[in-house]
This record gives structure tokens, sequence and C-alpha cells, in this order.
């Protein structure tokens, strides 16, 4: 899956291709039943993921959608951690390709999608 300017979002459990480039996991969790070894890994980045207390209010329910991405946009915008992994990702993509890998199955109504966004247009 691609999502525009140089930043592609892949599932992490999907194999690594050369096309990748930079490989950052986005979740806060390390995702089950998945080595170190096998995501292939440029870096973790939790400092960009939602909050433990914002991912369970989601749930992934598609009606709270909006308002979530609302919500995970203002966490971004107001945690310093947030910012500088932000500015980390954006100097990665400058550098070549940069995908955004995930556990998520529906990554359209993800933090991820959200992200993307984000790192394109800024908050």
């Amino acid at each position: 899956m691609s999502d525009g300017a140089g930043i592609r979002v892949r599932r992490v459990y999907e194999p690594a291709e050369k096309a990748d480039g930079a490989r950052v996991l986005v979740d806060r969790l390390w995702p089950r039943g998945l080595s170190k070894e096998d995501a292939r890994l440029t870096e973790w980045c939790k400092e960009v993921a939602p909050s433990s207390e914002l991912r369970r209010w989601y749930g992934h329910e598609e009606g709270r959608f909006e308002r979530f991405a609302e919500r995970y946009r203002a966490e971004l915008a107001q945690e310093e951690a947030a910012g500088e992994a932000l500015e980390r990702l954006r100097g990665l993509a400058d550098q070549g390709p940069l995908t955004l890998l995930t556990a998520t199955k529906e990554v359209p109504l993800s933090h991820v999608a959200v992200l993307v966004e984000v790192l394109e247009k800024g908050l």
C-alpha cells in the first residue's frame, strides 16, 4: 500500500521489500508473534503512536474515527517527544523511501492514516 510522497504504509507482518527504504514501526505495542529479526526495522518509533488511553477509547470503532483523528492530532501537537519523532520521520522521508509499519488490520481507519497526513501536511 502506498500513501503519497515517498511514504508507504504496510502491515509489519508482510515481508520486507527493497522498495521499503527505511522501515519504521509506529505502534506503541510490539506486534504479537513477530521476532525483531523478522521485522527488519530501521527504527521503532513508539513516540508517534496514540496513547494507550486514546487507543482503548477508539477501539477501532469506525464511527469514532473522526473524533479519534482529532484527539490523536492533538496528542501529537502537545507531546514534545512526538514532535521530535515527527521531525525524524520527515528526515527519513527526505532521504528516500519511508515505510511506516503497523500491526493494525484496518490501516485506513488507524492512527497510521492520520500520521501520514500529519507528516505530509503538518498538524
